[in-house]
């Protein structure tokens, strides 16, 4: 992509959640590359926050800081409410905030870790919605882009809080794309595949060859595959398209897809 020319997305200001790190890091920093005015958030870590933003600020252009609980309404409110004081009410918002995603047994998680699961990526993905929604009505245009995962269309296990509560943000994110067409608002997934980031330091180097011998691209993503795809829903190009997800794995999920609509095409008597 030519990062001066491709998606502009200039005037417009674009809040990503949890973006010191990882993916939400790159997605910050291409969408800036765009021209887009981009507010930083976080949690905890102001050395790490501090050291991303500094990145972001090489990129040029106007940018800030936010910190705070993104599951938290108060907390939300503040945050919306200052990034709009420094740059202007948000326009892109992207839902890529996190928390940790252990892998373990239905019988070894305690309902509390569902909770917070559900938490962080659907009662937050509401509370960021529900802030920047009266902006976007009023000049009928808004893009709201969550980052999901492809573990819904894979169906792992034993990960069973964060497949449920990715499969309730999916359904939000679906019935805010039809409620919101009609106002000029687009919402749309990103569902990327295992990619490595600072949070998979510590995992086996056997279990990342063994994800991606079975990727048809037959390898592993980086962070830079899933930014550009953030851009496009993020700028007016996209503006024919709601309620998608794209896939950025590889094609990891090809097979699993087109087996399920192969699926709904036969009865048991025969071919529909």
């Amino acid at each position: 992509m030519d990062s001066d020319k491709a998606f502009r997305l200039d005037g417009r200001v674009a809040l990503v959640t949890g973006s010191t790190r990882g993916l939400g890091k790159q997605i910050a920093i291409d969408l800036a590359k765009g021209g887009a005015k981009v507010a930083m958030n976080y949690a905890n870590s102001r050395e790490t926050a501090e050291a991303a933003f500094a990145e972001l600020q090489a990129v040029g252009g106007d940018c800030c800081l936010v910190q705070g609980d993104v599951t938290d309404q108060a907390e939300v409110e503040r945050m919306c409410g200052e990034i709009a004081g420094e740059l202007g009410p948000v326009d892109i918002l992207v839902l890529n905030a996190t928390c940790a995603q252990p892998e373990l047994t239905i019988e070894e998680y305690e309902w509390d870790f569902y909770q917070r699961m559900l938490d962080f990526f659907v009662k937050s993905p509401v509370l960021f919605t529900k802030a920047c929604l009266p902006h976007m009505k009023q000049q009928r245009w808004g893009r709201i882009i969550h980052i999901t995962s492809e573990v819904l269309a894979m169906a792992n296990a034993p990960f069973s809080a964060y497949v449920a509560a990715k499969g309730g943000q999916t359904g939000l994110a679906l019935s805010c794309a039809r409620e919101l067409a009609s106002s000029g608002i687009t919402v749309n997934m990103i569902a990327p595949g295992w990619i490595p980031v600072e949070r998979h330091e510590e995992a086996p180097a056997e279990a990342m060859a063994n994800y991606a011998a079975g990727v048809p691209a037959g390898h592993q993503g980086v962070p830079g595959d899933v930014a550009p795809a953030v851009r496009y829903l993020a700028s007016s190009e996209s503006q024919f398209v709601t309620g998608q997800t794209i896939s950025v794995n590889g094609g990891n999920s090809v097979l699993r897809s087109a087996v399920g609509e192969t699926a709904h095409a036969f009865r048991v008597d025969g071919p529909v």
